[in-house]
């Protein structure tokens, strides 16, 4: 078979051609720091690098639910820590309600219009909002957990139910303590109890011994207590949770790394022995079809 110049100088172009392309795409990785430009650059790993930046979304959400699950949280503990103290202030007084023997009128008056006074308080702290949510208000829409005004001042207004954040991939934690499993149910919830005080000491010692506020009232904090104890268990979860949320986040990182980011040491060594090839293959193929007088009298 007979070999022309014209299939010489074609052959060698195209392979000029083709060490250009070389040339050019380890140039524009080592410009980009990336391997993957475009999908056709590697399909599995555009693929997986898909999947990966799938999975670090998941995980950035994450990291915001359980933000938002440990600020909540920590207001809900907050919260119910210092409705202890002013519960605790109530007992304080009920035990000096409850002696008979320095006991007046004036007195019971004053302690009624203390309890009274912590009462309205204490319905204020069970209606703080975390967002605009009442904290112990459920899965409520409503803005208040505990009515505030009326004759119902101190009824529960919420729903029975859990607030949730997801955390991980496969699980769900419930952040809220609704108003009867921190306060108790109606009869004997917390703010019931404090009306009772408050209407016994109206009535004299007598009535709020017989009654046995004090032992109702001990009762709620037990509750109380109990709703903190709770919100430590989950919050102590939550703090578990963050720590592997950010490892997991590294982990995403440095995956989308591996298969998107080019190899520097390796790529500018491949990119100079590309150029070195190029100009050796221009210098070969500019001795092998170099033109003569025939190229120019077509």
């Amino acid at each position: 078979m007979r070999i022309t110049q014209r299939a010489v100088a074609l052959t060698s172009l195209q392979g000029l051609g083709r060490n250009l392309d070389s040339l050019s795409n380890l140039q524009q990785q080592l410009t980009s720091g990336r391997t993957i430009s475009a999908p056709s650059d590697s399909p599995p790993g555009t693929n997986r690098a898909m999947q990966t930046r799938s999975d670090q979304a998941a995980v950035a959400q994450q990291a915001r639910n359980i933000s938002d699950a440990k600020g909540w949280l920590e207001q809900t503990d907050s919260t119910l820590q210092t409705m202890l103290d002013a519960t605790r202030r109530v007992r304080d007084l009920t035990v000096q309600g409850l002696n008979e023997g320095a006991g007046s009128e004036p007195r019971d008056k004053a302690i009624a219009a203390e309890v009274a006074s912590l009462r309205e308080g204490l319905i204020a702290l069970a209606n703080t909002r975390n967002q605009g949510r009442p904290l112990f208000g459920g899965p409520t829409s409503g803005s208040e957990a505990y009515a505030t005004t009326g004759a119902t001042a101190g009824s529960w207004r919420g729903q029975d139910g859990e607030v949730l954040r997801r955390v991980s991939d496969d699980e769900q934690l419930a952040i809220n303590v609704t108003g009867p499993q921190a306060f108790g149910e109606a009869p004997n919830d917390l703010f019931t109890v404090l009306q009772g005080i408050v209407d016994d000491l109206g009535a004299g010692s007598g009535a709020l011994a017989a009654n046995d506020r004090l032992a109702a009232l001990d009762d709620v904090m037990v509750g109380m207590q109990n709703a903190v104890a709770g919100i430590g268990a989950r919050a102590s979860r939550i703090e578990r949770l963050e720590q592997i949320n950010a490892d997991r986040a590294l982990a995403l990182g440095s995956q989308l790394a591996e298969t998107e980011n080019i190899d520097l040491p390796n790529t500018i060594m491949k990119l100079q022995m590309v150029q070195i090839g190029y100009e050796a293959a221009l210098a070969a193929t500019a001795k092998a079809i170099s033109p003569t007088l025939l190229d120019y009298l077509h």
